[in-house]
């Protein structure tokens, strides 16, 4: 086997930070600054994220993806309202109960095989308004990019919206790795409106920590008149950084010149190329080629574990000896191609 590239797949919270983050973080790190955000790198963050999200948008700085969710939720939902995601949602399978602890509010999963809603599962739940004794549609809360790698476009996020406003219901976008979404779909700060404020998103947690940031991510409200509780909520929920310039310095550097969007376009085009290195070992199936920076693929059981020991990645669906490799900002060619050497090495 070649030398592994260690641990280079296995996520992309695994890769460190961003060099320009770093040195904003240590810029920062001169002199006091009032804490809680009456800092001038916080006001700096919130005037960039106007310049993403429109003049209106209100942003708040958090911790990290778990924190943003349960903040927007928390804003959004009434009381007896739940939250409609898919099956796949991060909020409903990876976040150890944390939304509904935290809100006292039920999470309705609806199965979906490629991580997407469509309009017509909201409509399925007109029955349910109304009636005391059932938990009201309050929230939609949708992936971007989906826990599966799949994309919405602008027009299937717009028609949820439609929808979800049509029956009362508000529109949550978990962007954990938004940039990469962002990429995908045109590269472009109007790519991002394109399927956010244009197309009626209510609230965005926005990630940071996979985009190259040391830790940190963001809640912006789209609609200001729900972001009126937002500096209370983030309090309450435990979101409230105190020494925030530091979070903040890191947005700064992000978003400075679209480096987001050129290290999310560099994360994509290595899973591209991580696919066709390997799509045509035998042994080796994909159901589809990558449209961000996550590769599922299925591989020989025996084969997986001797592969993970040698390059670290997750299991996904143990059933069908599934597993995904994650590319991030900072995957070079050379880790695909020894991943790639190594893997059809194990598989002969």
């Amino acid at each position: 086997m070649p030398p592994a590239p260690e641990h280079a797949f296995a996520s992309d919270n695994a890769a460190g930070a961003h060099p320009a983050v770093i040195a904003a973080v240590l810029a920062a790190n001169e002199g006091h600054a009032l804490a809680y955000g009456s800092d001038r790198w916080t006001d700096e963050a919130r005037a960039r994220f106007r310049d993403l999200f429109g003049p209106s948008a209100e942003s708040f700085l958090v911790w990290n993806g778990t924190g943003a969710n349960v903040m927007s939720l928390a804003t959004m939902l009434q009381p007896a309202g739940c939250v409609v995601c898919s099956e796949w949602a991060h909020i409903a399978v990876d976040e150890a109960g944390a939304p509904e602890r935290a809100l006292g509010a039920k999470l309705l999963a609806l199965p979906s095989p490629t991580a997407k809603l469509v309009p017509e599962q909201l409509e399925s739940l007109r029955h349910l308004q109304g009636v005391q004794h059932h938990a009201q549609p309050g929230v939609v809360s949708i992936t971007q990019s989906t826990e599966l790698g799949t994309l919405y476009t602008a027009d299937e996020v717009a028609a949820l919206c439609d929808t979800a406003h049509r029956m009362g219901m508000l529109v949550h976008l978990d962007g954990a790795r938004i940039a990469n979404a962002t990429a995908a779909l045109g590269g472009t700060v109007a790519a991002l409106r394109s399927f956010t404020v244009d197309a009626g998103v209510d609230v965005v947690s926005f990630g940071g920590t996979k985009a190259g940031l040391l830790g940190g991510e963001a809640v912006v409200f789209l609609d200001p008149a729900l972001a009126r509780r937002a500096v209370f909520v983030r309090k309450m929920v435990t979101q409230l950084p105190s020494k925030m310039r530091f979070v903040a310095a890191q947005f700064n550097a992000l978003l400075h010149d679209e480096l987001w969007i050129r290290l999310a376009e560099h994360s994509n085009s290595m899973a591209t190329r991580l696919h066709e290195q390997t799509r045509a070992i035998p042994g080796v199936q994909f159901d589809m080629a990558p449209s961000v920076n996550s590769v599922f693929a299925m591989l020989p059981e025996a084969a997986i574990e001797p592969l993970r020991e040698w390059c670290f990645f997750w299991d996904w669906d143990v059933a069908r000896h599934q597993v995904r490799w994650m590319t991030a900002w900072d995957t070079t060619e050379d880790d695909v191609d020894r991943f790639a050497a190594g893997l059809r090495h194990l598989l002969g």
